[in-house]
């Protein structure tokens, strides 16, 4: 038996972080769930948020992650996300230009599939904001 959970997060373009570690905390749909080694078999659909990777008691990395799923199983745990990115990678000033740019192709958007796809890239870009705010003191 290992003390250490193999833990994996993939997006579509690469593997962004393998390795074995002590715990990860995942933004689950249903809200945040905890995995250790040998934890039960479970798969989730991911809600935008935090990845928490713990090693020995520590936070290793925070890592946003969009949508997606993880796998838990007795072999680790794998979680595929369509958006990582690492908290420390975050650039506020580029998201509050987002924000604006978006703001303002909202304001002369005509269809309702433009309109919706705005409110969501805004949303996302908001959350991601919330975060930095939240996490700020490191």
């Amino acid at each position: 038996m290992t003390d250490k959970l193999d833990f994996r997060l993939v997006s579509p373009e690469k593997l962004v972080f393998e390795a074995p570690v002590s715990m990860a905390v995942i933004p689950g749909q249903e809200g945040d769930f905890g995995v250790l080694p040998r934890h039960a078999s479970l798969l989730s659909t991911l809600r935008p948020g935090l990845v928490y990777i713990y090693q020995d008691g520590a936070i290793l990395h925070r890592i946003y992650v969009g949508s997606g799923f993880a796998n838990v199983n007795e072999n680790g745990c794998t979680v595929m996300a369509e958006d990582c990115i690492f908290l420390q990678d975050f650039d506020k000033t580029e998201l509050e230009s987002i924000i604006r740019e978006k703001l303002e192709e909202l304001e002369i958007a005509r269809s309702t599939e433009e309109k919706e796809a705005l409110h969501r890239d805004l949303h996302l870009a908001n959350i991601k904001l919330q975060i930095i705010a939240k996490n700020a003191d490191g």
